[in-house]
């Protein structure tokens, strides 16, 4: 399988992320068939328990509790839910970089993740991370440098490309976690929180990109702890006590 396309690591796909409390017949389930129109990505019974300390003083916290979404082909889906409520744990799941302790996780081959905060190596410039990325995604390298100027040219951006990242500003910085995530065009793509840092223009040429997925037959997922836009998008999904509930 393609690797899931993620900011910040290569990690795997599979038709069920693994977990702890995921069965194994969950685990070893065959992959959604891609062509389908829906879904093209499902979550069923998803659970969480963060714990703290050692016993005496042992804590767990459970932020989910059984939390289920699908997400169709051409979809925009906003997740939304108070701060803490598990929006940023759930989207982990999702792509594989976190454990859940049950329940069952299905994807299409291409997911793409762009995380709140920057996973970015401060000593490589803008070119150098998509170029690095290209390869963790199996890309050929003039597939890399045509979709590397797409992205540049739509984010605006390319007068940094040859610039550290230590020595960007957070805005700029957003617009490269945004762009590593959209390099190899995925099926699906997984947003936390991507706007944050943006100006108004490039707030609004996201949404721009985001249309021109949906079109595309392109599904994205948003997650946010408010909703300013519900116009943009197709469904709302909040997280509330640790389960889903559409709005």
């Amino acid at each position: 399988m393609r690797p899931v396309t993620t900011n910040g690591a290569t990690a795997r796909t599979a038709s069920a992320m693994p977990g702890a409390g995921v069965s194994a017949a969950d685990r070893n389930a065959p992959a959604l068939d891609t062509h389908a129109v829906c879904p093209v990505l499902r979550a069923e019974g998803v659970t969480k328990i963060y714990r703290r300390g050692v016993w005496p003083r042992r804590r767990e916290l459970q932020v989910l509790r059984g939390a289920n979404l699908e997400l169709c082909a051409g979809e925009v889906v906003g997740l939304v839910g108070e701060n803490g409520s598990g929006k940023s744990t759930l989207m982990k799941i999702l792509v594989g970089a976190l454990d859940a302790d049950g329940g069952s996780i299905s994807a299409v081959d291409r997911v793409g993740y762009c995380p709140q905060e920057p996973l970015l190596y401060d000593r490589l410039t803008c070119d150098e991370h998509l170029e690095l990325f290209g390869v963790a995604y199996e890309m050929d390298p003039d597939a890399v440098a045509a979709a590397s100027e797409a992205l540049y040219a739509s984010l605006g951006f390319a007068r940094w490309r040859a610039v550290r990242v230590e020595e960007l500003s957070g805005g700029t910085r957003a617009k490269l976690n945004l762009a590593l995530a959209l390099l190899s065009d995925p099926d699906v793509l997984l947003l936390d929180e991507p706007y944050a840092g943006f100006d108004w223009d490039t707030y609004l040429r996201f949404w721009e990109l985001t249309a021109e997925r949906r079109a595309a037959g392109r599904s994205v997922l948003v997650v946010s702890h408010f909703v300013t836009d519900n116009e943009r998008f197709d469904r709302l999904v909040e997280l509330r006590d640790g389960k889903t509930v559409s709005r």
